[in-house]
């Protein structure tokens, strides 16, 4: 851990919360919207924030599965993320998160005309604005967490003893 946390202080809540308020809870409040107000479909939205996860090394990102309405996607969806050009388990829409998340993290500068003809014959321009937030939030307070040290000591809910 690269952040000193005082005894018996939850990390996520003491960085993002207690140490710099005035920052961190808007970060957080972004972060969660992302979540909350998402239009996109899980399998695509997915698809990204598995492919920045992957990008960015978080454990906890990695770890963690958006649910909806009780719906996860399969076990071995992370797995086809890292598949994504050959992967028969994607349609366009879910190929084109994935290409466009890895990108997106690592070769922002040439998304060529070609690659937004693609995007805009398969996602309408609200989508593509929704999931570019999604993905800079993504990268950016994954890579935060991970940078910090936080993401080895995050524990989702689930897995706690």
């Amino acid at each position: 851990m690269n952040i000193d946390i005082p005894a018996g202080k939850d990390p996520i809540g003491y960085v993002w919360g207690e140490l710099v308020p005035g920052i961190g809870i808007a970060a957080s409040q972004f972060s969660l919207a992302v979540y909350e107000h998402t239009t996109l479909g899980l399998r695509e939205f997915e698809a990204a924030r598995l492919r920045i996860a992957q990008i960015n090394g978080c454990v906890f990102c990695l770890d963690w599965r958006t649910e909806r309405d009780g719906q996860k996607v399969e076990a071995e969806f992370a797995d086809a993320v890292l598949e994504w050009r050959t992967t028969d388990r994607f349609d366009e829409r879910t190929r084109l998160a994935a290409e466009y998340a890895e990108r997106y993290a690592t070769d922002h500068h040439h998304l060529d005309d070609e690659f937004w003809k693609r995007m805009s014959a398969s996602y309408s321009q609200q989508e593509i604005v929704e999931l570019s937030m999604s993905l800079g939030a993504w990268l950016a307070f994954g890579r935060l967490n991970h940078v910090l040290g936080l993401d080895t000591v995050c524990v989702l809910p689930s897995h706690r003893s």
